[in-house]
């Protein structure tokens, strides 16, 4: 009986894959240099911190300010280092990207707002592992 209960678990199971949740959607965007489709997720506003430079950008602005960048930068692979998930508003991801140009350490935070999740912040640092 219990075996029988077991295999039928485990059909009904989803085993190992799960649908991508907005972390990778707008990790796979950065790593494909899709700014344009990454400015879909958007906030109203979001925060940009370049290197030193940092600043609070209309959605339009950012998309531009991220294209010159990653223009300069193009990114030639793409890890996601952390992940935080635990909290149900929030979205957090450290990325390891390797650029044509260097290596740069990467954070993203999402906030869902109307059960939508929408990129309100994005650093990028000069990564002093890679």
């Amino acid at each position: 009986m219990m075996t029988r209960l077991f295999i039928m678990l485990l059909y009904i199971m989803p085993i190992g894959h799960t649908a991508p949740g907005p972390i990778d959607n707008a990790a796979d965007l950065i790593k494909a240099n899709n700014i344009h489709k990454l400015a879909e997720m958007f906030a109203p506003t979001v925060e940009i911190t370049i290197l030193n430079e940092e600043n609070i950008y209309s959605a339009a602005q950012a998309e531009v300010v991220l294209q010159n960048f990653f223009k300069a930068n193009p990114v030639k692979s793409m890890q996601i280092v952390h992940r935080v998930n635990s909290n149900p508003i929030i979205r957090y991801a450290v990325l390891q990207l390797v650029t044509a140009n260097g290596t740069y350490r990467t954070s993203i935070s999402l906030k869902q707002v109307d059960g939508k999740f929408l990129l309100n912040e994005i650093k990028v640092e000069t990564d002093k592992k890679g």
